[in-house]
């Protein structure tokens, strides 16, 4: 059956249009200031006058937990919180259990997703010390890319922006986007004996801030830069988290001439170090939040296209993983029910326009990867679309968490915006807090040179 959505505030590439839009098998079949349809033709149709119909989210950064530590989520009830959140592709770790480090491994994830996941998904290929010729075999029009975010580069600490002559060896070799965490461990090493020295184990949350400083991100961060610069690597840098370190990417560029793209992340556009007093270890993520300067430094970067796109970095645990003295609390959150509707927040703050949320959430996203006919309302691409309402208030409340953790660091957190519907390749998953889970979400395929 064919879907119409009529007389919606269309917002997408650089303006919004007041027009229709005709959903048939899966795709947008036709986009117009007014669609006729046949009278004999059965369809489903929409009136959504007053609403904003954007381009699904695609998170390029999450963890849903799957397999492995399904205590904490799986990929059915994080997808079922994300097309809630309007987010209709996600892109996730490799730091399950197993670690996904082989091509075996990595193909066993995306079984499991075509049967749990309402949204599209993709899944990185894991790196360490020991599976380089594994890696490298990654398939780059069926798999996003490769990464080490969540893993230890070997059995004990480390991430890949701290060993630079392995990093320079995957550069030489690598075909495909790389995406890397970083900040340097060695920094962050000498500030927690500074602050254990003082406090011992109970290191307040509010000196999270100083122990994964602005000083570690950019350290690594420059270190990696030289790397990739030497090799002019497709290089794609997770969770910026200081202004300082956003100063280190360059704006002179369209986005598909980019050799190196970065993004940001929700929470550091949102919460800054004031909020560690009430919030404590739900808002300890790594990369830490910091600083005012630093979440407005952000915004600027991005607003500047310095930083390319904004992510979730959604790595749910559960209360009791999250609860304890600083060394026993988990770094990360849960976010994707909550990452738009936050964003909108900033939009009715005058920070950030609708066209520029669209981009950063949908366009760029698609464009960093290459992704095939998905990030835009377009004729003939895929229908991932949502329905926003900017005047519909609602407050986050224990009840209406979707997460499987049952928890979010924006509990009681009053949002000016919903949204109200959301479509993932045409079907609609999302509607009035109930979800249909009758047809699910599709592997995301990519151009072969990134």
């Amino acid at each position: 059956m064919k879907t119409i959505i009529r007389n919606a505030n269309v917002v997408n590439e650089g303006k919004i249009t007041v027009t229709d839009v005709l959903i048939h098998r899966e795709r947008i079949e036709k986009i117009a200031s007014s669609i006729q349809i046949n009278n004999l033709e059965k369809y489903h149709e929409i009136d959504a006058e007053g609403l904003y119909l954007l381009p699904g989210m695609i998170d390029d950064q999450v963890h849903f937990r799957d397999p492995g530590l399904t205590h904490k989520a799986t990929i059915t009830s994080e997808s079922r919180a994300a097309v809630a959140g309007g987010i209709t592709s996600f892109m996730e770790m490799p730091n399950t259990l197993p670690n996904v480090l082989t091509q075996e491994l990595l193909e066993e994830k995306y079984q499991l997703a075509s049967n749990a996941s309402l949204a599209n998904y993709s899944f990185f290929m894991g790196i360490n010390q020991d599976n380089l010729e594994e890696a490298l075999k990654t398939d780059t029009e069926m798999v996003c890319g490769i990464t080490d975010d969540g893993l230890y580069f070997n059995n004990e600490h480390g991430i890949l922006a701290n060993f630079p002559e392995y990093l320079d060896k995957l550069f030489a070799r690598s075909n495909t986007l790389i995406a890397l965490h970083s900040e340097d461990d060695q920094v962050i090493q000498r500030n927690t004996n500074h602050y254990k020295a003082i406090y011992g184990d109970n290191i307040p949350f509010g000196l999270h801030a100083e122990i994964r400083s602005t000083e570690a991100c950019v350290k690594a961060t420059k270190r990696v830069l030289e790397l990739a610069k030497k090799h002019s690597n497709r290089l794609h840098l997770f969770h910026i988290s200081s202004a300082e370190e956003a100063k280190l990417f360059d704006n002179s560029l369209p986005l598909r001439q980019k050799r190196i793209t970065a993004e940001v992340c929700v929470h550091h556009l949102w919460f800054t170090d004031k909020d560690y007093p009430s919030l404590g270890s739900h808002i300890k993520w790594n990369p830490s939040v910091k600083t005012e300067q630093d979440k407005e430094g952000l915004l600027k970067a991005l607003l500047e296209n310095k930083i390319d796109i904004i992510a979730t970095d959604h790595a749910p645990h559960t209360l009791e993983e999250k609860s304890g003295n600083y060394f026993q609390a988990m770094s990360g959150g849960p976010l994707v029910q909550h990452a738009l509707v936050t964003l909108l927040e900033l939009y009715h703050q005058k920070k950030i326009s609708l066209e520029k949320i669209v981009e950063k959430t949908s366009h760029h996203v698609a464009e960093i990867y290459r992704m095939k006919e998905r990030g835009y309302i377009r004729e003939g691409y895929y229908a991932d679309v949502v329905l926003v309402d900017l005047k519909q208030a609602w407050t986050v409340t224990q009840q209406n968490i979707a997460y499987k953790c049952n928890w979010s660091p924006f509990k009681n957190q009053l949002f000016q915006s919903k949204i109200m519907q959301t479509f993932v390749n045409g079907n609609l998953v999302y509607a009035a807090n109930q979800w249909n889970d009758e047809r699910l979400g599709k592997r995301l395929l990519f151009e072969k040179e990134r």
